[in-house]
């Protein structure tokens, strides 16, 4: 992979876009204090705005790396932050990397995770070099998998007990997407 950073990216509804210092009141106020997004993640609900600082000094502090992918979901209307989209976790050996994403609740079931899940793909395959891209959820929580399903990734099975959340030790359902397949859909 040849690493390129957090581009920013345009959509018809959104700019991704790196966090800044002044993104900690959105975020906090948006989906860090929101228990519906947190419920299947592995953060605890923020109970004040200094927690969510606290993430924005290490997420800004991570942008000095190329390896570090981390975009505020910034819808155009509003002008801040609701979500976030990242590289949760990669594999340099097999050009793998793996996306997690949240949006505020206020949002959901508009079809903009997916919009945003769209943007990067292209972005990791054809200026990254990626040859996999691969995300998972908790069998409980399947909007988040259809979101997976409307980018092009494949369910590729349930890993039992591989995975945790603020539910515990929970099931992971392993969602992919190959360069390959990507290409021959275009």
């Amino acid at each position: 992979m040849e690493h390129k950073g957090t581009k920013e990216i345009e959509t018809k509804r959104l700019i991704l876009r790196q966090f800044n210092k002044y993104d900690a009141d959105a975020m906090f106020r948006n989906w860090e204090s929101d228990s519906k997004v947190t419920e299947f993640l592995r953060w605890k609900t923020a109970v004040d705005i200094s927690e969510a600082e606290s993430v924005l000094s290490d997420w800004i502090r991570g942008y000095e790396n190329l390896d570090f992918y981390q975009w505020a979901i910034v819808l155009k209307e509003l002008g801040e932050p609701i979500g976030t989209i990242s590289v949760v976790g990669k594999n340099e050996l097999l050009d793998i990397v793996h996306i997690g994403y949240c949006v505020g609740s206020k949002w959901w079931h508009k079809g903009i995770t997916s919009e945003a899940f769209l943007a990067v793909i292209p972005f990791f395959f054809e200026e990254v070099g990626v040859n996999r891209i691969e995300s998972q959820h908790d069998p409980n929580n399947p909007n988040s998998g259809k979101v997976m399903q409307k980018c092009g990734l494949r369910y590729e099975g349930t890993l039992r007990q591989a995975d945790w959340s603020n539910k515990g030790t929970v099931d992971a359902c392993v969602y992919s997407l190959l360069k390959s397949e990507w290409e021959s859909k275009r």
